[in-house]
């Protein structure tokens, strides 16, 4: 790597340690399947005060949209896919070393299927984080998803010019992630130390709007209508506690079903589905933004 992009990152770093009661928000350095980058703007108004808030808690990470664009302190950010977990610590803890193993990467097909069919265990954790990275950058749609053995198995992307190593991302994302814990674990876990006063927003693999529209297993373990019953028991869980709560999800009945009793306010939401097997189908959809507060 380049003396400029270390500059790049040190400066970056001390712009943000610097000024932490007025973060510049950052953009994710991940593209991932419901990221909430678009919808920032249709959340803003429902985010509670951040003087109101204790501990910031996001059981599903994703690209970290929300957080990166919010910052709260102090934060913890987690999800059960312990490979995306490891991703974050890195780039947290040695992005210069994540920046240096991304530089030898190109977005080409044989290359790319050579890199995916690589056994990360293999690899160092600065490695596994920067295979990743690539991965998620060159691969068709940015999608994360896994075969059963827990293997990453989407194509190659066929991207023009696609920004493998995003320096100036990376290095603000490495900022901005100081300080904050980063758990691999089920979302279920903030029962165990979430207390009142604190403020979880959740964004999990949404419900499918028809039964020919399931496209909810990213990760191997999935997320089915089972799972979605847990998360509305935990949320019951954190609000009797005291918790704020925030949740995004599809307009499926399930949906409306779990969340249509007081504390519950369900806030119809316009976004575009990113992510389709066919092109017309990637128009404007209702969705609900779910409050406890």
């Amino acid at each position: 790597m380049s003396g400029a992009s270390k500059m790049d990152c040190t400066t970056s770093k001390s712009q943000s340690e610097g000024a932490l009661t007025i973060l510049t928000p950052t953009l994710p350095f991940l593209k991932w399947a419901g990221g909430k980058q678009r919808l920032i703007p249709q959340y803003q108004a429902f985010f509670p005060p951040l003087e109101t808030i204790s501990h910031y808690y996001e059981p599903f990470i994703g690209s970290a949209a929300v957080f990166f664009h919010w910052q709260p302190r102090p934060a913890t950010l987690s999800d059960r896919n312990e490979k995306l977990i490891e991703v974050y610590q890195m780039v947290q803890q040695q992005v210069t070393a994540v920046i240096d193993a991304l530089q030898p990467h190109r977005n080409d097909p044989d290359y790319y299927y050579a890199v995916r069919a690589q056994d990360p265990q293999n690899l160092s954790p600065v490695e596994r984080a920067a295979r990743l990275i690539y991965l998620n950058k060159t691969c068709y749609n940015g999608l994360y998803r896994e075969n059963s053995l827990g293997k990453f198995n989407v194509p190659f992307g066929r991207y023009k010019r696609p920004k493998i190593c995003d320096v100036d991302r990376l290095c603000a994302a490495s900022a901005a992630l100081q300080g904050v814990n980063l758990v691999a674990d089920d979302f279920a876990w903030v029962l165990d130390t979430a207390v009142a006063g604190d403020f979880l927003y959740f964004d999990p693999p949404y419900a499918p709007l028809t039964a020919t529209s399931n496209f909810t297993s990213y990760h191997r373990h999935g997320f089915d209508a089972a799972d979605q019953y847990r998360l509305a028991q935990t949320i019951s869980g954190l609000t009797a506690r005291g918790c704020k709560v925030m949740l995004s999800n599809s307009s499926a009945p399930l949906i409306y079903e779990l969340y249509q009793q007081p504390p519950y306010r369900l806030i119809e939401i316009q976004a575009r589905r990113a992510i389709n097997s066919k092109g017309d189908g990637r128009g404007p959809v209702k969705e609900l933004l779910i409050l406890n507060y």
